[in-house]
């Protein structure tokens, strides 16, 4: 008696697992590569033993690519839309991962992005900090969740941060105000992005001087998140403490179906 031939589903199953396999070693060797981008650059400022932390940014990328992360042992993964996030977050709660809201928030997403993020990046107003507040009250309430670390976005531009967004530096004070005061939130730092066709450096040195006045009225506003795929060393010069990194690990942004 002659075996079977095996099933063509069985055939389809072996190729996804092989793709899986070539994504994950893909994704192995590019997250390596940028390991060790930010390993050289908190050595060159004598910060080697104490390095800026990595959140992959994994926005437009499926969830399968968020698991193949998880068990190359990436805790730290940053969002920009809602939407995506709040799926993400839930289909993988069971991996205990941190998420971080990188993206211009709508005050109405309020309620829906402290059900699942650990700090968000980008509170550049007072009504985003009042809605905020608001929707912590009710998750603390509800789940005894911890504080939100909030990140004030500035906005680096000459023009009062028109393209990327973010508080002007003179509106810095006010929101720490507000934040420092607001129940369930804690002031974590700063945050930017440096201006299109801008020198970084220069970008993330201004930062600098931000988050160091910063912290001389709030202490432990110690944070500065700063730095993407094609500045990261330019960040790590100048004190970021958070960097967010996508292309370079993840690869160009998926086409659109």
């Amino acid at each position: 008696m002659t075996d079977s031939p095996e099933p063509r589903n069985a055939q389809t199953t072996q190729d996804a697992r092989t793709l899986q396999d070539a994504r994950t070693v893909q994704l192995g060797e590019r997250l390596d590569a940028v390991r060790q981008r930010i390993s050289r650059a908190a050595a060159a400022t004598g910060r080697g033993n104490n390095p800026p932390s990595l959140i992959v940014i994994s926005k437009f990328h499926p969830v399968e690519d968020v698991r193949r992360l998880a068990a190359l042992g990436v805790r730290d993964f940053g969002e920009n839309r809602d939407q995506e996030a709040s799926a993400k977050a839930e289909e993988l709660q069971a991996l205990d991962l941190t998420w971080h809201f990188v993206g211009q928030l709508q005050s109405k997403k309020s309620k829906t992005v402290v059900r699942y993020a650990s700090a968000v990046h980008s509170v550049d107003r007072s009504q985003l900090v009042t809605a905020l507040e608001r929707a912590m009250a009710g998750q603390q309430e509800l789940t005894g969740r911890g504080d939100l670390d909030c990140f004030i976005q500035v906005g680096l531009d000459d023009d009062a941060g028109a393209h990327r967004g973010g508080a002007t530096p003179a509106e810095v004070p006010q929101l720490a105000e507000q934040l420092e005061a607001a129940g369930g939130l804690r002031l974590a730092g700063v945050m930017a992005v440096a201006p299109l066709g801008a020198d970084p450096e220069r970008a993330f040195e201004k930062l600098l001087g931000i988050s160091t006045g910063l912290q001389q009225d709030f202490p432990g506003a110690t944070g500065i998140s700063a730095g993407m795929s094609q500045d990261l060393e330019a960040a790590v010069r100048f004190g970021a403490t958070h960097l967010r990194i996508g292309s370079d690990i993840l690869g160009s942004r998926p086409a659109v179906r």
